[in-house]
């Protein structure tokens, strides 16, 4: 009995042992065939959001909005993907828009608009505002930015493309295949969900490539990932669009430019008085300075001193200052109409002083107010080019403070005709420690640093054509005076002291100590060699040429130090 006991209980075993070995295998192949052939999600997911959405270099970016026939999309979207320069202006609630040859003015919900401050009139308002969004009409900026729009079957969805963008189409094989398995997925997994639905010979572009999946973009706009085997990959085309001619008439200067700066604070210099400087071509009076909130601009300028300066074959670049007061400057630059008013009285200063340039000499600013100086440089520059006239601006090097960091210099660099970079003052005339006004490794070294972000060809190095005598107490009390170069040479004779060559600067140095006043004085002088070896540095970064400040401090040596014959100009008045 207890033996056929044991016999059922080992057939049982055997029984479950096979049960489970079946349901083992059974498992295993089911994993295997999941793995090789996944079930398809069925779940449909929404591509697209909102209303009229814009689909911009493989995504979308947003939505816009339809009026009738005109196409609007956001400001927000024109700023951050196609112009960035591209501003609101609160005052005069209009956009405002900069090319190198235009100011566009957009009002609000206005049937004008302003190109140059010509009026411009439409059927339909460019500008328009919905639920607290600006939007632009795109029918009238596409030449102005090269882009083109298109609005797509099913979706109305806004496609959006510019110049040079590349599209690379398809065609979905199709014939005889499941259609689930053609499905646009929103990840490279056939379990994810799907977004739409594609069939044999439909026309898809390509948009990025992976291993074993492409993503693809039907007709109507929706997009998703598709296996590669469903895909015959077709052409791939560069777009072309015909952006807008700018046609501009700017005076071009050959060879090197050398320009001096005239420092006129209350009156103009007696011209008869000025020697000859040979190797300048250029002039740079000081005539202009920004005096008011409002936008009211100083003039200082003279006709019988453009007469002068023309009739020995200068050109004139008239200098305009923002007072170097970063409270005015704020004030005055933040509304498109103050910036505007500084810019009408500049252009009149122009035509009635019969000028060549501007040369915009804007210092001590607050970093965040960089930008504004960037608009207005923008803004001016279009309507000087258009009066026949050169921009230049004055720049620093590359360092903290008001007085460096708001340049936005690859911004200007892109705007303006020539940088000036005002390569002195490593020890300015309240500095705590003695030192050269530009010691020749300081102005190299940051020159380097500020080619990586200017082009040298619109570069001019900007020289000193002063010095500074340092005293230091024996209590050690700093001060110090700037010296035409004619007066320090006075002043080596009077103190019988013979300059010596400093390696550390570069130049030559002196220094005297006054029994009496109980003070050591310093100088590293600005000659003949410190002035030809700045030339040379310019030659040797092929920058566009030099610029002296200024002429009240030369002597008859500066010019002929800055212009030997490497470095003469050759201009095309």
């Amino acid at each position: 009995m207890a033996n056929l006991v044991y016999q059922q209980q080992i057939k049982r075993q055997k029984k479950w042992v096979l049960t489970g070995f079946i349901l083992s295998f059974i498992l295993i192949i089911s994993s295997i065939l999941l793995f090789l052939y996944p079930f398809d999600a069925r779940k449909q997911a929404d591509y697209f959001t909102g209303e009229y959405p814009i689909v911009f270099n493989g995504k979308q970016v947003g939505n816009g909005m339809i009026d009738g026939k005109s196409v609007y999309v956001p400001f927000t979207f024109m700023k951050e993907y196609i112009d960035e320069q591209l501003i609101f202006d609160d005052k005069s609630h209009s956009i405002i828009m900069t090319t190198p040859n235009k100011v566009i003015q957009m009002p609000l919900e206005s049937l004008t608009y302003y190109v140059n401050q010509k009026h411009v009139s439409l059927q339909t308002a460019p500008v328009k505002a919905l639920n607290g969004e600006n939007y632009m009409a795109l029918d009238t900026i596409l030449s102005i930015y090269g882009i083109q729009y298109s609005v797509l079957p099913e979706t109305k969805a806004i496609e959006i493309t510019k110049d040079g963008m590349k599209k690379t189409y398809g065609t979905i094989k199709g014939k005889d295949i499941n259609e689930k398995r053609l499905r646009l997925r929103t990840k490279p997994d056939l379990q994810a969900p799907y977004t739409a639905q594609t069939r044999d010979k439909d026309i898809i572009t390509i948009e990025k490539e992976g291993a074993q999946y492409f993503y693809v973009r039907k007709e109507n706009g929706i997009a998703g990932y598709l296996d590669k085997k469903y895909v015959m990959k077709d052409k791939t085309e560069t777009i072309h669009i015909q952006k807008e001619q700018v046609e501009m008439n700017i005076p071009q200067m050959n060879g090197p430019i050398n320009l001096t700066w005239e420092a006129v604070y209350t009156k103009n210099p007696n011209t008869a008085a000025i020697p000859e400087m040979p190797g300048v071509n250029v002039v740079s009076p000081t005539w202009f300075e920004l005096t008011n909130t409002d936008g009211t601009v100083k003039d200082l300028g003279s006709l019988e001193y453009v007469n002068w300066a023309k009739a020995r074959g200068y050109q004139v670049w008239a200098l305009f200052s923002n007072g170097f007061n970063p409270d005015l400057t704020h004030k005055a630059l933040k509304d498109f109409e103050t910036r505007q008013n500084i810019i009408r009285q500049l252009l009149a200063f122009c035509q009635t002083y019969q000028l060549n340039g501007i040369n915009l000499d804007i210092e001590n600013v607050r970093e965040e107010d960089g930008p504004l100086v960037t608009q207005f440089v923008r803004e001016i520059t279009p309507y000087l080019h258009q009066a026949g006239l050169i921009v230049s601006m004055d720049i620093t090097f590359i360092t903290d403070g008001n007085w460096s960091a708001f340049y936005e210099r690859e911004k200007l660099a892109e705007t303006v005709d020539y940088l000036m970079v005002m390569a002195y003052d490593e020890h300015w005339g309240t500095s705590p420690e003695a030192g050269s006004v530009a010691s020749f490794p300081w102005v190299e070294q940051n020159l380097k640093n500020l080619l990586e972000v200017v082009p040298n060809d619109k570069l001019i190095l900007g020289v000193p054509l002063y010095t500074r005598l340092w005293e230091i107490k024996d209590t050690g009390e700093v001060s110090s005076k700037s010296m035409k170069m004619a007066e320090a040479k006075e002043w080596l004779a009077e103190k019988g002291v013979t300059p010596v060559y400093d390696e550390g600067s570069g130049q030559n140095y002196a220094e005297y100590y006054d029994t009496e006043a109980k003070a050591t004085y310093h100088i590293w002088l600005e000659d003949d060699l410190s002035l030809n070896k700045r030339a040379e540095l310019a030659a040797k970064y092929e920058l566009k040429g030099i610029a002296s400040w200024s002429r009240y401090f030369a002597d008859e040596t500066a010019w002929l130090a800055l212009a030997s014959e490497k470095n003469q100009v050759v201009q095309n008045q």
